[in-house]
């Protein structure tokens, strides 16, 4: 693998660590700017609203500039951000920061599974961008557990301050190591708006939005779950962390590895076996041995739908697949943004801690199910797809694309 991937994964792990370690550290933010963690946990709303808002954004923005200088742009907006979190001396302010950095982050990962994917050979795309996935996996091991660790002794200001260098870091990579990759020649925002008339990006985005959904279900109410259910220490959800993120990185690796030879048997094995945990979990979260196990199965298959997933947007977005890449890192915030939400309403009616699980199977099976729709319109056969377009018989080549 190209060393230009590892500067991209130090990218991602800044980004991955700057994006979760907020939530260990809002009663600690809350009582420095003096405000509720309620209103401290706006922090982490704001965050994922500007991940959705900032990818079609600043990709738009992007294809006026080659993709390696878009890179730095963002990495530069990356560390403002965080400097300006780190400074801040009212909430308002840090709330700002959180804004600006997460402008980058949509963006910055899909251009970057763009770029890595046109590092390596056709078969070995999913592996190149499940490199630079690890990146953000890693995070949730190291990075968020060793930025909660520091800011809870040394102070939350001094966590954005290194989490800002990382920034500085995997800026320095990009400009040493990524190649300046040639801009396609006229693909404009038209061509990559047009990517989604594909029905099969909007399908791969729709499962991102239900399978990441499925796994955020879970994950987000995984503190009450444990403590109140399953009879773990408080002291506990920290190294219980540290599990899902292992699940994480080894569900990314493997998935990056089996993408790349069987991309739809390995989606749809990842999305059934998370919705089959899920739905078990229900009934198996006051056991601590089992807690620990649903937790990392739910990291490790949730996390090998990601390289499948990217690889089939940029496959069905072929010549202009920027904003398409981007826009389906968006659908993992959005996922994680619905799923708390309705992972919420169960508990406020009273179903319970555990409760969150089924929603999380039912958005896993959903997403499943788009899974089997998807490759059933794949393997409809040309001739049908040829009468469904209600083109000329002998259109049945794939005809090339105007982004092509």
């Amino acid at each position: 693998m190209p060393l230009a991937l590892l500067a991209l994964a130090i990218g991602a792990f800044g980004i991955g660590t700057t994006e979760f370690v907020i939530m260990g550290l809002l009663p600690q933010v809350g009582a420095d700017l003096d405000v509720s963690v309620p209103t401290a946990g706006y922090l982490v709303t704001g965050y994922a609203l500007g991940v959705m808002a900032g990818a079609p954004v600043m990709t738009a923005l992007g294809t006026k500039i080659s993709r390696k200088n878009m890179l730095m742009l963002l990495m530069g907006l990356f560390i403002l951000g965080n400097l300006i979190s780190a400074l801040a001396p009212v909430f308002a302010v840090m709330l700002i920061g959180r804004v600006v950095a997460s402008l980058a982050h949509g963006a910055f990962f899909g251009i970057g599974a763009v770029v890595a994917a046109e590092l390596v050979a056709p078969e070995k795309k999913a592996g190149a961008i499940s490199m630079m996935f690890t990146g953000l996996t890693v995070a949730n091991v190291i990075g968020v557990p060793l930025g909660t660790f520091v800011g809870q002794s040394a102070g939350w200001r001094v966590t954005f301050l290194i989490v800002a260098a990382l920034g500085v870091l995997g800026l320095a990579g990009v400009a040493k190591l990524v190649p300046d990759l040639p801009k396609p020649e006229g693909v404009r925002l038209r061509h990559e708006l047009a990517a989604f008339k594909d029905a099969q990006v909007v399908l791969a985005m729709a499962m991102t939005v239900l399978g990441f959904g499925g796994v955020f279900a879970a994950i987000t109410y995984i503190a009450p779950m444990a403590t109140e259910v399953g009879g773990f220490a408080e002291s506990s959800l920290t190294w219980l962390m540290v599990v899902f993120g292992l699940g994480m990185v080894g569900g990314n690796l493997i998935g990056g590895r089996f993408a790349d030879r069987k991309l739809m048997p390995m989606l749809l094995t990842a999305l059934g076996g998370l919705s089959v945990v899920l739905f078990l979990f229900t009934f198996l979260a006051s056991g601590k041995a089992t807690t620990v196990a649903a937790v990392f199965l739910i990291g490790a298959l949730g996390f090998a739908t990601v390289p499948p997933l990217q690889k089939r947007v940029l496959d069905h977005a072929h010549g202009a697949p920027t904003l398409a890449s981007a826009l389906n890192i968006g659908a993992f915030n959005l996922g994680n943004a619905l799923s708390a939400w309705l992972g919420g309403l169960v508990i406020s009616a009273g179903l319970g801690y555990t409760a969150p699980n089924v929603v999380g199977a039912a958005l896993a099976a959903a997403a499943l199910l788009l899974a089997l729709v998807s490759r059933r319109l794949e393997r409809r056969p040309a001739a049908s797809r040829v009468a469904a377009s209600g083109r000329p018989a002998q259109d049945h080549a794939p005809a090339p694309t105007a982004m092509r």
